[in-house]
């Protein structure tokens, strides 16, 4: 029908606008964060964009069912707001028609966030554990890592701008007061450099090619500067650690195999949990889109947002509960999505009668 595929399309235009907006404002978000731990050295430099659109991957099945629900809400107002809805009710065409392609839009919504809770969520939450488990290898086997400021065993602090050509060799390196015993502040600056580990006794060494060495203050007489062919230094290193997956990295089956768990039980719940509440958030945002055009649109925004909000805030809040096993799933995470469902069931007959979604209460005047 022509009206369904007019609503379906504007939904879907609108969709991806908000999509944009929110996308862009997370992403922002993250990237400021990844680039802070990038500096603090938490996180490969070189991977900071790699990672971003990783947690963008993880969190789309959250933020996909928050675009649509708002897109649904603005579409409707707009129709009410136009005397579009008006002329709809005229050709006898009611709230409960919209039912037809919301339903439409909510199982292709549904199926879509199921892969993406299921399937690409987890995959992307173990590409970037694997990331991260990787750069503390490389970091605590190596004991060297462009880019950042490493400490040595001796307590100085040395820094490598970026590796040469050549497998293992380093360039432009800036070390500060490394020098066991010496009393005096030391800055060692090289062209070049390379590491070496003791066969006999294990320990690594960052040894530097063609630099110079500046000890003292400058401006003392016994200020010094020496320049050298080899200068090595002892580096600090860590046995590598054994990769660990968090429970949102495994995969589903793998996680529905482990028993008497709450967490793998809460995550397991919890992946199920976000597609199952797409129809829920249709059926509300049908019933939150139609106003009152003598009325203004902000309370009923408002409204529809607050009730958006309660809804995922309460279901993250049951998850929380589950994980911690202070409650079974079925009261903390399903008995949240029955309660919210019977909601946007009584919001949308209301509408679809064209009665006000909350009761007015009356209050009886005294006789005269």
């Amino acid at each position: 029908m022509i009206v369904d595929r007019a609503f379906l399309r504007e939904v879907t235009q609108t969709s991806f606008a908000v999509a944009v907006i929110v996308i862009g404002i997370f992403g922002v978000v993250r990237l400021v964060r990844l680039l802070s731990d990038a500096a603090a050295g938490d996180i490969p430099v070189d991977s900071v964009f790699l990672l971003l659109g990783l947690r963008v991957v993880t969190y789309f099945d959250v933020i996909l069912p928050l675009v649509v629900y708002v897109a649904i809400v603005m579409v409707l107002s707009r129709y009410v707001r136009d005397n579009e809805m008006t002329v709809l009710h005229a050709c006898g065409i009611g709230q409960a028609h919209f039912l037809r392609p919301g339903a439409v839009l909510g199982i292709v919504l549904t199926l879509f966030i199921a892969f993406l809770s299921l399937y690409m969520t987890p995959a992307a939450s173990r590409v970037s554990d694997r990331i991260m488990d990787d750069y503390r290898n490389r970091a605590e086997v190596s004991g060297v890592v462009p880019g950042v400021f490493n400490e040595s065993r001796t307590g100085g602090i040395y820094y490598v701008e970026k590796l040469g050509e050549q497998a293992d060799t380093l360039n432009n390196v800036f070390a500060y007061a490394l020098a066991e015993g010496d009393e005096d502040e030391a800055v060692v600056v090289a062209d070049n450099g390379y590491q070496y580990q003791d066969e006999r006794t294990g320990d690594r060494f960052l040894v530097l090619q063609n630099g110079y060495r500046y000890e003292g203050n400058p401006g003392d007489p016994d200020y010094q500067i020496m320049d050298y062919e080899t200068y090595a230094l002892r580096i600090k290193t860590k046995p590598p650690s054994r990769e660990i997956l968090t429970f949102k990295a495994f995969p589903t089956l793998e996680l529905a195999r482990i028993e008497h768990d709450p967490r793998s039980v809460a995550e397991l719940n919890w992946r199920f949990s976000k597609f199952v509440s797409v129809p829920v958030m249709v059926l509300m945002a049908l019933a939150f889109g139609h106003i009152n055009v003598r009325k203004s649109q902000l309370p009923r925004m408002i409204g529809a947002l607050a009730m958006y909000f309660l809804y995922t805030n309460l279901l993250g809040y049951g998850h929380a509960l589950v994980r911690k096993d202070k409650v079974d799933a079925e009261i903390g995470i399903w008995a949240v999505h029955l309660f919210f469902a019977l909601i946007a069931a009584w919001l949308f007959v209301q509408r679809s009668r064209n009665r006000p979604l909350l009761p007015r209460i009356r209050i009886p005047l005294p006789a005269r």
